[in-house]
């Protein structure tokens, strides 16, 4: 008798993701106003849970606050900052299964040095 080898499902592609919505408080207002820093430290939180970043974009806004929009191969990422309260709203949109978006935003909320995290997560799609 001959068997079929089990399918893969494959790791980007699939119409199901995870969205995780987070804000976080108590950040050294300093932090949320650089965009350069808001730049590498969302990257390397992505890259390091596994998303593929295809594109960085950010503005910093007067007086103060800065948007960082991360293009992935997965689907998006955002941080809205506002450092006049020392907080910031985090989005995290992947599909598929190669990337880990809650591990994303822990790993964002370590680099901004929060403890303060609130964070949940919408599952879209099949």
């Amino acid at each position: 008798m001959r068997t079929e080898p089990a399918r893969r499902r494959p790791e980007v592609g699939v119409f199901a993701g995870r969205h995780v919505l987070a804000e976080f408080d108590g950040i050294d207002p300093a932090l949320l106003d650089d965009p350069d820093f808001l730049r590498a430290a969302l990257s390397t939180a992505l890259t390091e849970s596994g998303a593929t970043v295809c594109e960085l974009v950010s503005q910093q806004f007067q007086p103060q606050g800065v948007t960082v929009l991360a293009m992935l191969a997965e689907s998006h990422a955002s941080v809205h900052t506002y450092p006049e309260i020392g907080a910031v709203f985090v989005d995290v949109f992947t599909c598929g299964e190669r990337a880990d978006p809650e591990h994303a935003v822990r790993l964002l909320a370590d680099a901004l040095g929060t403890g303060s995290v609130r964070m949940s997560t919408i599952k879209r799609g099949g």
